[in-house]
C-alpha cells in the first residue's frame, strides 16, 4: 500500500503536527521545530520533509490570512528574496545529500535551536536590540531558506537575525509567518520536481492534515491556561531525543 501504515509513525506525527499547530495558534512560537525530527526518526528524513510540506501549507494558510500586511518592510524586502535563493540553492544541491547527510544535519539543527533556547533563558536579561543590516538579512535569510528546503529547519537562521532586532512582538510574528507562509508555498514547485511529494507522502499527509487545525485551535486555547516556560520543557526533552536520534543515524548508528 502506498499510505504508511506503521503505528509508530502515526504515533509520533500526529502528537508532532498538533504541537505544530500549537506554534501556529500562536501559543509557544517556535515548538514546531520538532514536527519533522520527531517524523525522522520512523522514516528516511527526505520522506519525512515531503510529507511535512502539504500540512504545514495548510496550517500557513491561516497565518497568511492573519498577519497579511502586518510585517516589517524593511526585513522583508530583504529576507523573502534572500531565502528564494536559499530555496534555489537547497533545490538544486538537494540530490547531493544522502539520507543520512540530511538526519545528520537536521539533528545538528535541532539541538542547535535547543541549546539556543536553553541558553536564552539562562541569560535571563536581553542584550540592547542590533541594528538592521542588510548584509545580514541576505545571508540568513539565504541560509533559512535554504536549511527550510532540505529539512524544514529554517526558524533558527532567521532567527539569529531578526531576534536581535527586537522588533514589536506582532511585527515579529508577522514577519516570521509569513515569510514562511510564502517559503512553503514556493517549495511545492521543487519539491514536485524532486519527487518528494509522490503518491505515499501526499496520502500520508491528507492523513495527517485534520490534525493542522486541531493544533491551531489548541494553541488559542492554551495561551490562557498554560506558561510557555511548562509547554517549552515538553519541547525540549521532544528536541533533545529526535535531535540525538537523529545525529546517531546520520553517523550510521
Amino acid at each position: 500500500m502506498p499510505l504508511i501504515t506503521d503505528p509508530w509513525f502515526y504515533a509520533l506525527a500526529i502528537p508532532a503536527f498538533l504541537l505544530n499547530g500549537i506554534s501556529k495558534g500562536g501559543f509557544a512560537s517556535g515548538a514546531g521545530n520538532v514536527s519533522v525530527p520527531l517524523m525522522a526518526t520512523i522514516v528516511p528524513a527526505p520522506q519525512a520533509v515531503g510529507i511535512a510540506l502539504p500540512v504545514l501549507c495548510v496550517m500557513d494558510v491561516a497565518g497568511l490570512r492573519a498577519w497579511w500586511g502586518r510585517w516589517s518592510g524593511r526585513e522583508m524586502r530583504a529576507i523573502l528574496p534572500a531565502g528564494l535563493l536559499g530555496i534555489a540553492i537547497g533545490s538544486l544541491t538537494f540530490g547531493l545529500f544522502t539520507a543520512q547527510a540530511i538526519s545528520l544535519l537536521l539533528g545538528v539543527l535541532t539541538l542547535a535551536f535547543l541549546a539556543r533556547g536553553i541558553l536564552q533563558r539562562l541569560r535571563g536579561a536581553l542584550p540592547p536590540p542590533a541594528p538592521p543590516s542588510t548584509p545580514r538579512a541576505w545571508l540568513f535569510g539565504a541560509a533559512s531558506g535554504f536549511t527550510s528546503t532540505l529539512a524544514h529547519q529554517g526558524g533558527p537562521p532567521l532567527a539569529m537575525y531578526l531576534y536581535p532586532l527586537r522588533l514589536d512582538r506582532q511585527v515579529l510574528a508577522a514577519t516570521t509567518t509569513v515569510f514562511f507562509g510564502v517559503m512553503n508555498y514556493v517549495k511545492l514547485v521543487p519539491y514536485i520536481g524532486l519527487g518528494l511529494l509522490d503518491w505515499s507522502n501526499i496520502l500520508t499527509s491528507l492523513v495527517l492534515v485534520p490534525f493542522a487545525p486541531i493544533g491551531v485551535h489548541l494553541g488559542i486555547w492554551l495561551q490562557k491556561r498554560i506558561s510557555d516556560r511548562t509547554f517549552y520543557n515538553v519541547v525540549y526533552v521532544l528536541l533533545a531525543v529526535s535531535g540525538t536520534k537523529l545525529i546517531w543515524d546520520g553517523l550510521g548508528g
